[in-house]
């Protein structure tokens, strides 16, 4: 008897250890039953509803999940002000730069499966990238630079802390801008046709910003890693998310072009007008260059951008959210060891800024920590129509705070949001 206790005893153990426990499946819940006051949540619809009566934003969504039990979902507002269309919890939405987070997981799994080294330089599968070179002199006059060799090859570690001296077309700097449009390179969005790979064999022969590893400068890297992923795995970015992402974890609405069945979901994109207030973009939309506003409805689309390109639902990507808080697993599919999703969330950038950067994220550092309401090690990043994110592991959250829009002066929006979300936590 007592040693049928003792055997009890221990599988009771390993039933409640961390290594064996089922991670949190993303649920409804009560805000009083996860620490939270849902007395004091009411101040984000308030938040919301202020600039939504001051006509600085048409609607928002927010989303907040505490140990897996979703305690703050809903929709503000209107998608359509212009058609009186009221938004809603389910809309599709460009999620742009959020895209990133995704792709980051991709190559992580390919490094999990031994196909590639996180230090191996990128030429080693895209040999275009042999041999770069780093701007010298630009001639704003006609567009042409002089060069001088990098002093080492771009390594796919440094595509993901975006510290390998690519820049950002459409959306960087003006220098950079000009060179790139003079190549036809793309920032990725809002593209009919074309193949990602085109686009990164373009941008392979073009000058770096800076030498690879010594600065932090935002670029088209993720768009190079959603090429990688292309030429190890064989498959399009687009069958690739499908068939090891977004199928294994039940993402039924994140697309790159969604099906025509669920056109009609997609939220209206807004800019401003001269007076800071939300209007409907027009259907083309010009930045430094042009691009369609209902992108994502292209039946026939082909350009799958890894840095930018998909459509997705609050609640679709805080199921991926909370893969990444639960470490790599959700609802028994493990995409990812807890080792690599720790490997990730730390800062692999030094003092290259401000923040910390880990392979795909903005780290909340020591330093960062006493300046927001955020817990050290959270871990972030957001999107160009104005959508954000975070997961804070020290906490055991999820949040989103998702707008449509394009450009937006009212960015101090997403900050007050933090701290309306934090000051209900008990």
């Amino acid at each position: 008897m007592k040693k049928q206790f003792a055997v009890f005893l221990i599988l009771l153990c390993i039933a409640a250890s961390p290594a064996w426990a089922q991670q949190p499946v993303l649920k409804n819940g009560l805000p009083e039953n996860n620490r939270f006051s849902a007395e004091r949540l009411k101040r984000v619809d308030a938040l919301i509803q202020q600039y939504i009566d001051s006509n600085w934003i048409a609607g928002a969504i927010a989303l907040v999940a505490k140990d897996g039990n979703i305690v703050y979902h809903k929709a503000l507002g209107y998608d359509d002000r212009e058609k009186n269309k009221t938004l809603q919890k389910d809309a599709i939405w460009r999620i742009a730069s959020q895209t990133k987070a995704i792709t980051s997981v991709g190559v992580m799994m390919l490094y999990e499966e031994g196909k590639i080294l996180l230090d191996e330089p990128i030429s080693k599968y895209i040999p275009a990238f042999r041999k770069p070179v780093v701007l010298d002199k630009f001639n704003k006059a006609d567009t042409t630079y002089t060069t001088v060799p990098a002093k080492k090859e771009i390594s796919i570690r440094e595509l993901l802390t975006h510290t390998s001296g690519i820049g950002y077309a459409q959306i960087g700097s003006e220098t950079m801008n000009a060179i790139y449009a003079k190549a036809g390179v793309v920032g990725g969005i809002g593209l009919k046709g074309g193949k990602l790979g085109d686009n990164i064999l373009k941008l392979a022969g073009l000058p770096l910003v800076h030498q690879p590893g010594e600065k932090w400068t935002y670029g088209l890297n993720t768009d190079v890693l959603g090429y990688l992923i292309e030429v190890v795995s064989g498959l399009s970015l687009d069958a690739f998310f499908r068939q090891r992402i977004f199928d294994p974890l039940g993402m039924k609405d994140t697309y790159f072009y969604l099906p025509a069945e669920k056109h009609s979901r997609l939220a209206m994109l807004h800019s401003e007008d001269n007076r800071k207030k939300a209007v409907n973009t027009p259907e083309m939309i010009t930045v430094n260059g042009s691009f369609y506003r209902d992108y994502p409805i292209f039946s026939d689309g082909s350009f799958y951008s890894g840095g930018g390109g998909l459509v997705s639902t609050a609640y679709d990507y805080a199921v991926f959210m909370q893969l990444l808080l639960n470490k790599g697993e959700y609802n028994g599919k493990r995409l990812l060891s807890r080792h690599s999703i720790d490997m990730m969330i730390q800062n692999q950038t030094g003092e290259l800024r401000q923040s910390g950067f880990g392979l795909g994220f903005d780290i909340v550092t020591e330093r960062v920590a006493a300046k927001t309401v955020l817990s050290p090690g959270t871990f972030s990043w957001g999107g160009m129509f104005a959508s954000s994110y975070w997961i804070d592991p020290k906490e055991k959250i999820v949040a989103q705070f998702v707008l449509q829009q394009y450009p937006f002066t009212h960015g101090e929006i997403a900050e007050k949001f933090k701290v309306a979300v934090y000051q209900a936590l008990q």
